[in-house]
């Protein structure tokens, strides 16, 4: 099973990606990982986004795309995997798309976990982080629903949408049910 996670920030997709990622047997794969994996190996991707991370800017796509292309060409992402923070946008997935493509695979689905803004709020206040103040997690919401959005019309048809209001094994039940009729 070969999955896509949406969803804004604070709707639960780390945590749903983790509990997939134990019951299917699949790795849950995401960028943020990916990252922190680079950099302390010092690969040459890593070096480079932590160039643009210690400055405090966006690491530019293309070395995302290069970090995502070799971790599905691992040995224990043939079989499937969970991305979790990529695609970003639809010029990410149009690589993705060519990475599938590369690797003589294809998407079975994408899964878009839904959660009012204001939920999202309380939610990240609650974890208490020092960073999480309301306005820039609700500018983290700007700029998902800018930039990362689009993506729910460019998978159109491959997308089903998880209420992600609840507790968490709710809302893994829930998507264990959507991930069972796919598989049909």
């Amino acid at each position: 099973m070969r999955l896509v996670i949406l969803g804004p920030p604070g709707a639960g997709k780390g945590t749903q990606a983790e509990l997939l990622s134990e019951a299917l047997g699949i790795p849950h794969i995401s960028t943020g990982d990916l990252f922190r994996a680079n950099i302390s190996q010092g690969t040459p991707v890593g070096i480079e986004a932590k160039k643009y991370l210690d400055a405090g800017n966006l690491v530019p796509s293309e070395i995302t795309v290069d970090m995502v292309r070799a971790r599905l060409a691992e040995p224990d992402a043939v079989k499937g995997f969970i991305l979790d923070g990529f695609p970003r946008s639809t010029e990410q997935g149009d690589a993705l798309a060519q990475i599938l493509a590369d690797l003589d695979a294809t998407l079975d689905g994408v899964l878009s976990f839904d959660v009012d803004a204001d939920v999202v709020v309380e939610r990240m206040l609650s974890r208490g982080r020092a960073d999480d103040t309301e306005d820039v997690i609700r500018n983290r919401l700007s700029v998902y629903a800018t930039e990362t959005a689009p993506l729910l019309e460019y998978y159109a048809g491959q997308v089903t949408t998880i209420d992600a209001v609840g507790d968490v094994q709710e809302v893994h039940q829930r998507v264990l049910a959507v991930l069972a009729a796919v598989e049909k």
